[in-house]
């Protein structure tokens, strides 16, 4: 009997490849365009980065990865995603349910057995399970992030009132 990740397997790399396409159309139009035809990872070092990382997490839903493994290739995704403001949580993370529908088109035919389609319904809750570590992953991203803003305020405020003369130091 087949198993799903045969399957998947066999067609990973249209699979791979076709995540990273919904996954660069996200983005504006010049931007997309750019992800996708500049191959040189210092040239697109974001385009690079997202592939390699799609390329990682679906080796790893493969094999049934641990969480600690498959993070090595979600983090650097979802923090190009959180410094982006023009993705919301659930946009910045929606690429990871795209997963599923380029999966089923995929397996058409084969889910039509019965034991591939509850083999699917257990990795789709994999990927599931791999969605809600992005939006975690996310916005522990972006309140970093908004840590270091406030801070950046704060330091200006106080430099100045520096230079007004409005600090003293206690000696």
């Amino acid at each position: 009997m087949m198993r799903i990740e045969d399957l998947i397997e066999r067609k990973k790399a249209g699979i791979v490849q076709n995540w990273f396409q919904l996954v660069v159309e996200t983005y504006p139009n010049d931007t997309a365009h750019f992800l996708k035809n500049q191959k040189d990872p210092f040239a697109n070092p974001v385009g690079s980065n997202i592939f390699k990382g799609l390329t990682g997490l679906m080796d790893h839903l493969l094999k049934q990865s641990d969480s600690g493994i498959i993070l090595d290739f979600l983090d650097p995704i979802i923090r190009i995603r959180a410094v982006q403001q023009m993705f919301t949580p659930s946009q910045a993370t929606a690429f990871i349910f795209d997963l599923k529908i380029i999966i089923r088109k995929a397996l058409r035919k084969e889910i039509e057995d019965m034991t591939i389609k509850d083999q699917l319904w257990k990795f789709e809750s994999r990927i599931d399970g791999l969605a809600l570590t992005a939006f975690d992953l996310f916005m522990a991203c972006r309140e970093q992030i908004f840590e270091l803003r406030a801070n950046q305020e704060k330091s200006k405020v106080y430099k100045a009132f520096e230079r007004a003369g409005l600090i003293a130091e206690i000696l």
